[in-house]
């Protein structure tokens, strides 16, 4: 859905060395991409050296344009392994990765981080100059530590810090980014040579060319509910055409959490979908909703617990 409105880069989603180098069938469905989505970047999590190059190797034959470390992940299944966000607590082991990456490959090699493991371990303006040694083409960095996960705020002064410590890499500024004010404040506070968007699409693809259309003065994308109802079918339909039903059902409990829980009066929809047992009866739902009553102005003040990106 986010490439229909020009990215510049997107990333699969990440796949574990381990598993992409005893060639699990699962781990490379996850790097599934159409030619349409270039350019696109695939994402690799480990610790472990040895495999970095020869992962990197088949992320570039499987046709990407990109092949990032990711760092950044906070989740324990993750991070028990020290990989994700595990590596901040190994700054050589980065290098060491990053290094054999670059050697393997000869497409752009990027790393994602975070702002460091705790707020008694901030690393991210080291991991910047690590990294720019090492020959990555660019560092992108989450303004929130691992122990954070995504509670508070994010902390741009981190990421300003690492613009600081960079001679040439560029630096890529990550969290809270969620409107158009939002990516021109961080642009400005950071001086950052870009933005990775992550969250603030989920539900919101468009967010985008929202951004886009803000930093170029340009008149705002206004949203009818009907709109809303064509957008979420789009990604249902998507979802569908891909995934077996059993699967499907459960990226859409997913989806449908995140595209709507920005409208007032929409929880019995999204209840409803998340109790559904078959995706004809999802798309029926959808279809026979009164979207043309439905409120996108604000959020509702209810917190709705949607699954985390990394």
């Amino acid at each position: 859905m986010t490439v229909k409105y020009r990215p510049g880069l997107v990333y699969c989603e990440m796949v574990k060395m381990d598993a992409l180098i005893r060639n699990d069938p699962n781990t490379f469905k996850l790097l599934d991409y159409e030619h349409s989505m270039h350019p696109i970047g695939g994402q690799l999590c480990g610790s472990k050296p040895q495999l970095a190059g020869p992962c990197a190797k088949i992320i570039e034959d499987l046709g990407f344009d990109v092949v990032d470390l990711n760092c950044g992940c906070p989740v324990d299944k993750v991070t028990k392994d020290g990989s994700g966000s595990g590596l901040l607590k190994d700054l050589d082991l980065i290098g060491e990765i990053l290094c054999n990456m670059v050697a393997a490959v000869k497409i752009p090699v990027t790393i994602k981080i975070r702002a460091g493991w705790d707020f008694s371990q901030i690393v991210a303006p080291e991991v910047t100059r690590i990294a720019e040694e090492a020959g990555a083409s660019a560092i992108c960095i989450h303004g929130r530590t691992r122990s954070q996960g995504y509670r508070g705020p994010a902390n741009w002064d981190f990421i300003r810090d690492c613009k600081l410590a960079s001679k040439k890499i560029p630096v890529i500024g990550n969290g809270d980014i969620v409107d158009g004010p939002s990516a021109k404040k961080i642009f400005e506070y950071t001086g950052c040579d870009a933005i990775l968007l992550a969250r603030g699409t989920m539900g919101k693809p468009w967010l985008i060319d929202e951004i886009y259309r803000y930093l170029s003065d340009e008149e705002p994308i206004t949203l009818s509910g009907i709109e809303y109802r064509d957008l979420f079918l789009e990604h249902v339909d998507h979802i569908l055409s891909y995934q077996d039903e059993r699967r499907a059902l459960l990226d859409l409990r997913r989806i449908g959490c995140w595209f709507l829980r920005g409208a007032k009066n929409m929880k019995h929809l999204r209840v409803t979908l998340n109790h559904s047992t078959s995706a004809t009866a999802v798309r029926e739902m959808i279809c026979d909703y009164p979207w043309h009553e439905a409120d996108f102005s604000e959020v509702e003040k209810e917190e709705e617990v949607c699954e985390q990106s990394c």
